[in-house]
């Protein structure tokens, strides 16, 4: 009864100490909660006599050793004495030194995997040095700038934004090496839409162009390079907003009304009227520069290059123009009703009929063109047809997308799935988008023949339809222009109702024809109209960009950064690069 009694007085002790004791007697073996481990072995080494005296007094036969569960204090443990240990240290370096490499690593992870965190903390403080390298100051001196100016050359605009900050020495070397220039110039040569902006905008005359006193500093280019960021944010903003600047040309066919085909370039606008003539306008101006007559029926479809414009007519004849003089080079008579569309590039030209029949061509020069296939198939009209090197593909009235080959025009595949007639399509890589009197778009893989989407809004028949690597943009007899999103047309997960970006109603009859860029839509219409839809050039808001001045050089420091980057970010860079920069011993930090 005494002990217990002494037991309960040294449990009381510890509670009002702080220490949260549990006490329990089985066997005269006092067992303690887990949280209480840490702070008994700390208790018994500065209470030891009389710890030892109380669990002496319990269980005089036995000895209880307490030991902490949370990894082992190094402050308890001692080193063997000072001689065996360097003579076993050094007996473990000679056998690894004999390992191989993959050896030493296993090894190296076996014995951290042993370790406690703190000493991994001391591994990785001495690792840090190690691992952190500035590429840049680590060249040689001899073509240290040509070296360091092609690493950071594959940066993005954010990565050399971050380079910049780093020091001096890398921001010299961003600067004399032009990165900005070369960053744009990838863009330029690289995206449709930044050539587009460098042509309109009147900064292309400032790029790929060897450094003379001609081309602005590189402070220039840094300014320059955020300001198109934000005419590119603006532009998509505006297509999908439906935000515009509206041209209108009014064709005044002198008989019958309507613009059946067109196309355009920078220049100017062909156009092939209900009325038999084809009608060539300046698009800055839009003046009619020229008409085109000899068609003894309305003009259908049409293309051009730099030599030649091709139109076919309801008056089942072929023709080829020359673009300057308007002078008439060839006349194919070959289809037996009307041609309906045709296609032609690298010396092969393709042309569909009323007749239900497919025609392929060999163009050797304007005036020597031969016939070298005739592809039947169609059950109906053959109302548009498109091709690459792989495939010729052509619609139908009869429902059906026939697929054959352009080297052998063998048949390959039909594409079913739309119920009523197919009135156009375009085909690009993979991808077949097509309209159709049941007012619907599909979308198709040629390869498997499936039915990626279909696209449904329009009212009335889908008359024609275009495509680029973001949007669709289709015209239909109800007179509405609607521009779909692709890339979600393709994402099976996307809901329908997201994927219509805008409706564009300006047109007062059928939509017979259009086409886009990443800036505009020109389209064609019954009513007798051609409309330019800018999304570049809004009213009230155009977007306009520094061009460069020979003033002071005070003009070009618009900024020092785009933005200002974490650490963090930085890092992932480096991470890119596969190299870190060194926070221990910077070159010049601004």
């Amino acid at each position: 009864m005494r002990e217990v009694n002494d037991v309960s007085k040294f449990a009381g002790r510890r509670r009002r100490a702080g220490f949260p004791f549990s006490q329990r007697v089985s066997g005269g073996i006092i067992n303690m909660e887990p949280e209480m481990e840490d702070k008994t072995v700390e208790l018994m080494t500065t209470s030891g006599m009389e710890s030892q005296t109380l669990v002496d007094d319990l269980s005089p036969k036995k000895t209880t050793v307490l030991k902490p569960t949370n990894g082992p204090v190094m402050g308890s443990r001692k080193r063997p004495s000072e001689g065996n240990y360097e003579k076993e240290k050094e007996h473990c370096i000679t056998l690894f030194d004999q390992w191989s490499e993959a050896d030493q690593v296993e090894f190296v992870e076996r014995l951290i995997s042993r370790m406690c965190h703190y000493q991994h903390g001391h591994i990785n403080s001495y690792l840090k040095p190690m691992l952190q390298r500035d590429f840049i100051t680590a060249l040689p001196a001899q073509g240290l700038d040509h070296i360091a100016e092609n690493i950071l050359s594959f940066l993005d605009a954010r990565s050399l934004c971050a380079a910049e900050l780093v020091c001096k020495e890398w921001q010299r070397v961003i600067s004399e090496g032009m990165l900005w220039k070369k960053l744009i110039e990838r863009m330029v040569r690289t995206d449709p839409l930044w050539k587009g902006l460098s042509e309109r905008h009147q900064w292309e005359k400032y790029l790929f162009k060897n450094r003379t006193s001609e081309i602005p500093p590189n402070s220039y280019y840094h300014s320059l390079y955020p300001k198109i960021i934000q005419d590119i944010e603006t532009i998509e903003a505006n297509w999908r907003c439906g935000r515009h600047n509206l041209q209108r040309i009014q064709c005044r066919s002198e008989n019958s009304k309507g613009v059946y085909c067109l196309q355009y370039d920078d220049e100017k606008i062909i156009s092939g009227l209900r009325d038999n003539s084809i009608k060539i306008w300046d698009k800055q101006t839009l003046e009619c520069l020229k008409v085109l007559t000899g068609h003894t029926g309305s003009v259908l479809c049409l293309q051009y290059d730099e030599r030649v414009i091709v139109t076919g007519s309801s008056d089942s004849t072929v023709r080829v123009w020359e673009v300057t003089t308007g002078e008439v080079l060839n006349t194919l008579i070959h289809h037996n009703e009307a041609v309906l569309h045709l296609r032609f590039a690298n010396g092969l030209m393709v042309t569909c009929s009323k007749d239900r029949s497919i025609a392929v061509w060999d163009m050797a020069s304007p005036t020597d063109i031969s016939l070298r296939r005739v592809l039947v198939g169609h059950r109906a009209a053959v109302n548009v047809v498109d091709f690459d090197d792989k495939y010729i593909v052509s619609a139908s009235g009869d429902r059906t997308i026939k697929v054959w080959s352009t080297s052998t025009c063998e048949f390959v595949r039909t594409l079913n799935g739309h119920k009523r007639g197919i009135a156009c399509l375009q085909y690009r890589d993979r991808l077949v988008v097509s309209g159709s009197s049941d007012n619907t778009i599909r979308l198709w893989d040629i390869e498997c023949g499936a039915c990626l989407r279909v696209l449904e809004g329009h009212e009335e028949l889908v008359r024609c339809i275009r495509f680029d690597n973001k949007r669709i943009v289709s015209g239909a007899y109800d007179g509405k222009i609607k521009v779909w999103d692709l890339q979600a047309a393709l994402d099976p997960r996307a809901p329908a109702s997201t994927l219509c970006l805008r409706t564009l109603v300006e047109h007062s009859g059928r939509v017979f024809r259009l086409q886009f860029d990443e800036f505009q839509i020109i389209s064609s219409s019954h009513d007798d109209t051609i409309l330019i839809w800018d999304f570049l050039n809004i009213a009230g808001g155009a977007m306009q960009l520094t061009l460069y001045r020979r003033k002071s050089r005070a003009d070009w420091l618009m900024g020092a950064s785009v933005v200002k980057r974490s650490a963090s970010s930085f890092f992932f860079f480096l991470l890119v690069i596969s190299l870190s920069i060194s926070h221990s011993a910077p070159s010049c930090p601004f």
